[in-house]
């Protein structure tokens, strides 16, 4: 069978075979630091939990009466802040919040300030809220958050080092995670990274403490430090799957990561987690016969493990075990219907069924597996495929009509249907129908290039010159970057042996654009041999042939050999392209041209 399309295949497998992170990441709704200052973002709480629930108090609330008056100071500074004038409702907020000690009020106010993005402001409003709700754990989680976030670190400290002298022995590790994360958004990182290492000292037999100062330093490019630190955790704690994890994580050299990840699971060798790390490290290395034994190995553990049945079935389709891919991706969709799983997709397994199908020549069964795909990204692509599929069966009724019947959501799905009409009808040798269905979808979308492309091609093929010049010029006014334009025009004009100086400066254009195209230095190529440049022309054909061994590049290098007497290299390139495409219509015009028999 064909190699199937990497985005469909090894993309999809590297992504749903990613092991589980190297750390734990629990859930964090602090904002990520940036440049600006922190009320730019919205801190919120770091989730750094200071006792069990059963242990915290609860903050009594101020009894104030309610009056006339405060009840318009709140609703004035209530209007004011609906109406953007943030200042007069956070100040008379601030206010009512010192005047009547309620951590409601103050509450309040932070998120007038947080709404206008101050940074200052918001940070003394929630001050102000802890001061009169000690024993709130959303106004310290907030608290916490802001002054990492300003980069107080300083401030921060006490109350982290409180926090894990105050956790159960049995959390205390995952706290140590959520500390790393929490000062990870510090915009000082190596201040952040030494109070990292202040708060976790008393805890240094702890391996999670190690795990994560290895985290932190890797994300401050400390590689040596990461490495020390993830090493000393294994040492504390052998069979850590986290540990293993975490060391290949921070190994530079991939390779000796895999090689690591290998030994481990050979004193480890139910590690699951390590196990699906090292396939997908194989999986980027291609050493897909590998990741298969591994994922193998997975699945006769766990016979039903989606990730395995997945995986297993992409990689058996890139190695050409057609029929071992069949039955993985099968047993997978089996798997999903019965266990439906909102974090898997179905659709990428359905697409290689139906290309293995389509490979050989099973046009039901492509068909029922692509008929499976509900809408969402791959949708329209999907039905497409159907449609050529029906088209090639000679029903263009069917093909068209389900084209047509598709709600495409925006601009690009309703041209890639447009174009994809078009082409079936190009491909069925109705080419004046093709012109028709793509000069009505410039009617509705005239300035969109990819359509503009395919109208000017389609009229090149039909010999309507004028209506190709006219779209590429288009194009280029259009999208004076976009290289095929200019490669397009200027092949056409060399093709036709006319212009040939504006020709030459049009794809010499396209070459500054994209200078490692090889179908654009073929078209360079092929210009300079109409001007006669042989020399230059077979460099560059030669170039571009060794860069993609094309049938059209070989039979323009063929004839620009031919041309300067070298026949039987020029036979060889002709043969080359004809074993590569039989049917080629460059091919065949120039051997008739040259009156040449193969």
């Amino acid at each position: 069978m064909k190699k199937l399309p990497l985005i469909v295949t090894l993309t999809a497998l590297l992504s749903a075979c990613a092991s589980a992170p190297p750390a734990p990441q629990p859930e964090d709704k602090v904002a990520a630091g940036t440049s600006e200052k922190p009320a730019a973002q919205t801190p919120s709480r770091s989730r750094i939990s200071a006792k069990p629930e059963e242990q915290k108090q609860q903050d009594p609330l101020p009894s104030v009466e309610l009056t006339e008056e405060l009840l318009f100071k709140l609703l004035s500074a209530e209007f004011a802040a609906q109406r953007g004038d943030w200042q007069t409702g956070y100040i008379t907020t601030m206010a009512i919040a010192q005047e009547t000690r309620d951590p409601r009020v103050a509450r309040r106010a932070a998120e007038i300030a947080l709404g206008a993005k101050r940074a200052d402001e918001a940070l003394n409003a929630v001050r102000l809220w802890r001061s009169l709700a000690p024993n709130s754990e959303e106004a310290a989680q907030y608290y916490l958050s802001f002054i990492v976030m300003g980069d107080n670190l300083a401030e921060a400290k006490p109350i982290l080092e409180q926090r894990l002298r105050d956790a159960r022995p049995q959390t205390r590790g995952l706290m140590a995670f959520q500390i790393q994360r929490l000062l990870g958004r510090a915009k000082d990182k190596a201040g952040a990274f030494n109070l990292l290492e202040e708060v976790l000292r008393p805890y240094q037999d702890l391996t999670e403490a190690r795990l994560a100062l290895s985290q932190a330093a890797m994300a401050n490019q400390d590689a040596v430090r990461a490495r020390r630190e993830a090493e000393a955790a294994l040492k504390s704690k052998p069979d850590s799957e986290l540990a293993a994890l975490t060391l290949a994580q921070v190994i530079p050299d991939k390779g000796e990561a895999a090689n690591w990840l290998a030994a481990f699971l050979k004193r480890y060798p139910k590690s699951r987690d390590v196990r699906l790390a090292y396939a997908r490290m194989l999986v980027e290395q291609k050493q897909y016969q590998n990741a298969r034994g591994e994922f193998e190995t997975l699945l006769q553990h766990q016979p039903q493990d989606l990730t395995a049945l997945f995986a297993l079935g992409v990689l058996s389709s890139q190695v050409n075990d057609v029929a071992a891919a069949e039955k993985y991706l099968k047993t997978y969709l089996q798997v999903l219907s019965a266990e439906p799983d909102e974090e898997r997709d179905p659709t990428q397994a359905l697409l290689i069924l139906a290309q293995i199908a389509e490979d050989r020549k099973d046009t039901e069964s492509a068909l029922k597996w692509l008929a499976q795909i509900e809408p969402g990204e791959n949708y329209v692509g999907a039905q497409i495929k159907r449609a050529q599929l029906y088209a090639k069966r000679g029903d263009l009724t069917a093909a068209r009509q389900i084209l047509q019947e598709i709600d495409a959501p925006g601009e690009r799905e309703q041209v890639q249907l447009i174009i994809a009409e078009g082409q079936i009808m190009r491909e069925a040798g109705q080419q004046q129908q093709a012109m028709d269905v793509l000069r009505e979808g410039l009617k509705q979308f005239p300035s969109n290039t990819d359509l503009l492309y395919d109208y000017a091609m389609l009229a090149e093929k039909n010999g309507k010159f004028d209506i190709m010049e006219t779209s590429l010029r288009k194009i280029i006014a259009l999208a004076p970057e976009n290289q095929h334009a200019y490669n397009a025009l200027g092949y056409s004009l060399a093709e036709r042996n006319i212009r040939l100086q504006e020709a030459y400066e049009l794809i010499e254009k396209a070459v500054k654009l994209a200078p490692d195209d090889p179908f654009i230095m073929d078209s360079m190529g092929w210009v300079q041999f109409r001007l006669g440049r042989l020399k230059e022309a077979e460099a560059l054909l030669r170039r571009a042939y060794e860069l993609r061994p094309d049938a059209e590049i070989a039979v323009h290098l063929g004839e620009v050999l031919w041309t300067k007497g070298q026949k039987e290299d020029a036979q060889k390139f002709w043969r080359d392209a004809q074993t590569k495409d039989p049917q080629n219509d460059t091919l065949k015009s120039t051997l008739a041209r040259l009156n040449v028999n193969l």
